[in-house]
């Protein structure tokens, strides 16, 4: 796939191209089905299939006291889109400028222009444009007049049987769903961020966690314990118990909720790298016990249900040091 972020570079392609428009947050299983249906008109037109993204969310310029938090950030989008077999990615750049340009102009310069479509596939309720103008009707009437065909779909799971949309699937994830959240998507949801050195409790403890930073603008499951997966930097990966709270246990008025790992039989220094966290299933809500020995008892269940969720059966599991989202902090 190749990512074209500058349009004066635009590839114009001679054979022309089919084209999917839209933010593709999460590049989920309706965004999926777009892509494969614009796969589908580039092979019955013998011409390149392309994505139309943006650098950003349009509602983080549009509306930014109301935008949504992402499901994932543009590296991570654009390696899903690169799985897809798309053959080029557009990323325009959403700044004031784009957002008060119209519609008709976007068409003429980027469809058009750029990308010279024979086919632009959309979701039926799609809306682009200044004051979200354009629509597939207005689609369907400046293809008639510039030689493009359109196709407005609805986003549906075929797995699932459900419409499916990023909001659908923010909202599971808020409630802690993270499995019926996975459905939607077609794996597990993932955040990254870098491994930050805290208080030090858990490692004084005996029971090192890995503290991620993922950026505020990504969105984190609701507070609670859950089983789930670490990727370390050279690809390894690591059953994890996982999680996000604020620390009742030893933190009255924390103020945000943090992300911490504690890897299942690791032993070593993770401070400073970047980490991958996909969230399998949730255990259990986030909770403030009557002892730190209540804490301890608590977190063997925690990380035995870990062993179990992730088909991992038995083994060897801690036998010290509180549950890291309640109480520890990374020790690496």
């Amino acid at each position: 796939m190749e990512v074209i972020r500058d349009l004066s570079r635009c590839p114009a392609p001679s054979q022309g191209s089919a084209v999917t428009i839209g933010a593709y947050d999460g590049v989920h299983l309706g965004h999926r089905g777009l892509i494969s249906r614009v796969l589908d008109e580039a092979t019955a037109l013998g011409c390149a299939s392309a994505v139309v993204t943006f650098d950003r969310h349009p509602a983080m310029v549009v509306r930014p006291e109301s935008a949504p938090k992402l499901l994932t950030d543009l590296d991570q989008k654009l390696e899903l889109l690169a799985t897809t077999g798309i053959d080029y990615t557009i990323v325009i750049q959403f700044d004031e400028a784009r957002a008060h340009e119209s519609a008709e102009d976007f068409v003429r310069d980027v469809l058009a222009g750029c990308l010279r479509a024979r086919a632009v596939v959309v979701g039926h309720d799609f809306h682009f444009g200044h004051n979200r103008g354009g629509n597939v009707p207005l689609l369907q009437r400046m293809g008639a007049e510039l030689g493009f065909d359109v196709v407005g779909i609805k986003l549906v799971s075929a797995a699932a049987g459900e419409a499916v949309s990023s909001t659908r699937i923010r909202v599971l994830l808020a409630e802690g769903k993270v499995d019926e959240a996975a459905e939607l998507l077609g794996r597990p949801h993932e955040v990254r961020g870098v491994v930050t050195p805290g208080d030090a409790r858990g490692r004084d403890l005996g029971f090192p966690t890995a503290n991620v930073a993922v950026p505020s603008d990504i969105v984190l499951p609701a507070d609670g314990i859950y089983a789930g997966w670490y990727e370390r930097p050279d690809g390894s990966v690591y059953a994890a118990a996982l999680s996000i709270g604020r620390r009742p246990q030893f933190y009255a008025d924390a103020q945000a909720s943090l992300l911490e790992a504690y890897l299942l039989d690791f032993d070593g220094d993770l401070y400073g790298e970047p980490a991958r966290v996909r969230f399998v299933c949730r255990l259990r809500g986030e909770a403030r016990f009557e002892s730190v020995e209540g804490l301890v008892a608590q977190m063997g269940r925690d990380v035995a249900q870990t062993r179990t969720a992730l088909g991992l059966g038995g083994g060897p599991s801690p036998t010290q040091g509180p549950w890291p989202g309640e109480g520890a902090e990374q020790g690496g």
